[in-house]
């Protein structure tokens, strides 16, 4: 399945008309977080495909639109699309699950979360995976992420510091790919990929495409 996946950057090459031009035939699209509403719905819009997405630490809980006229429009999540924060969805072939946010680095209400908060968001998460196990042979194919695991693609600074729930989570439910975005990327010979116990983990930042499979 080909998908676009996003994160972090509005990035002028796909909002804007020529987007399917540059894309290509795309089959899902997935958002990995700190991005405005109304990128993804232009993206939505344009390539017509099923959207999917969690939050990142900068998210948004109402974000302002213009409406008819000088009118402006409280939105609270891009319209059509869905949020996966510990949830799961089968679209296709693909079964998918999503953790929102960041480490907690400050004070903020919503989207950071201590390790030891992220392990019960997955703790909460895993009976919706033991179900897939049981139906499909398979816990999940791809785990949607803002934030890396520990040690992987993360940095030294506390707000860029990975999960070590995340690897706890991998080697208990062994995704195919683990996406995530959150560490913006400056030079070229920065490690995207990383191959850790079964799992392909992804840095989509601002955005890639993707050929993601089902585990065999």
């Amino acid at each position: 399945m080909r998908a676009l996946v996003v994160s972090d950057k509005v990035e002028p090459i796909l909002y804007s008309a020529g987007i399917n031009r540059h894309v290509g035939e795309i089959d899902l699209i997935i958002g990995c977080g700190d991005l405005p509403h109304y990128y993804l719905e232009f993206i939505m819009t344009m390539v017509s495909r099923p959207t999917y997405y969690v939050y990142g630490n900068h998210g948004r809980e109402v974000e302002y639109q213009s409406g008819k006229g000088e009118d402006w429009q409280q939105v609270t999540e891009p319209m059509g699309a869905e949020n996966l924060h510990m949830r799961t969805a089968r679209e296709g072939s693909l079964l998918m699950a999503g953790l929102e946010g960041s480490i907690r680095y400050n004070n903020a209400r919503r989207f950071q979360y201590t390790d030891t908060e992220m392990l019960f968001n997955i703790l909460r998460m895993a009976p919706r995976l033991i179900t897939n196990k049981a139906r499909f042979g398979r816990y999940l194919d791809v785990l949607v992420a803002h934030s890396p695991p520990w040690g992987i693609h993360d940095q030294p600074d506390v707000p860029h510091q990975g999960f070590k729930s995340f690897l706890t989570f991998m080697k208990w439910f062994r995704p195919r790919y683990l996406l995530h975005g959150h560490i913006h990327l400056y030079r070229r010979d920065v490690v995207t990929e990383t191959r850790y116990l079964d799992t392909d983990v992804i840095n989509v930042y601002p955005y890639r495409i993707l050929d993601l499979e089902p585990r065999a």
